[in-house]
């Protein structure tokens, strides 16, 4: 038996979406598609309204979970010990982006600038060859960069000295691990684990009291 099939109009009420349904719309991504091979720093300077902290490693955007008290104490630790001596040709800057390449443009917590490299007060970046130190303090979402990503970075764009700082012990007291640039192999030597008393006498000398954290 054959013939022709047709359908009957639907009523009104199941032509229309429920006003929950409506207005479940998926939401359109807030920055553009990244390129097929990344983004490039120019991109990335490029783009507006990224989270404060955003990093661009490898050609893609790394955002910054909040940070726990230790790391906000450390930074302050250590940039208060670092200007205590600071010689006239160094500066200290803390989260600036550092251009290591076409696709890398971290943001350590700390660094030691060379003076001349600060040209205006409008900078938002600094060239490599302009670091004389990169500090990262540890977080749980930032070990993989913090420990080795970023310190294999640093070193083969000639960063000369780099510190990792972690938080050790029962006490939950930081310990800086420091390293130096060996122009041979052009990686990182370490020079030493600081656990309650920071000294040293390169870049030049410094003497932080990493114990001071429990009276800030």
């Amino acid at each position: 038996m054959g013939g022709t099939m047709t359908a009957e109009a639907l009523p009104d009420s199941q032509h229309r979406q429920p006003e929950s349904s409506r207005r479940r719309r998926p939401t359109r991504s807030k920055w553009p598609v990244p390129p097929a091979d990344g983004y490039t720093v120019d991109d990335f300077f490029a783009l507006d309204d990224l989270p404060p902290h955003t990093e661009l490693i490898d050609g893609s955007l790394v955002f910054v979970s909040p940070q726990r008290d230790f790391h906000t104490l450390v930074m302050y630790l250590l940039e208060h010990g670092l200007r205590r001596s600071l010689p006239e040709h160094l500066r200290v800057r803390r989260e600036m982006a550092v251009v290591l390449g076409k696709r890398n443009a971290p943001e350590p917590d700390l660094l030691l600038i060379k003076s001349e490299a600060v040209k205006d007060r409008r900078l938002t970046r600094f060239d490599a060859a302009d670091v004389v130190l990169a500090v990262e303090v540890v977080s749980p979402d930032s070990e993989d960069r913090d420990r080795d990503t970023k310190p294999h970075k640093y070193a083969a764009a000639g960063i000369s000295h780099f510190w990792r700082v972690e938080m050790e012990g029962k006490d939950d007291l930081p310990a800086v691990y420091t390293y130096q640039h060996d122009a041979v192999t052009g990686a990182y030597l370490s020079t030493g684990v600081h656990h309650d008393r920071l000294k040293l006498s390169v870049p030049y000398d410094i003497d932080i009291d990493l114990t001071e954290i429990d009276r800030l």
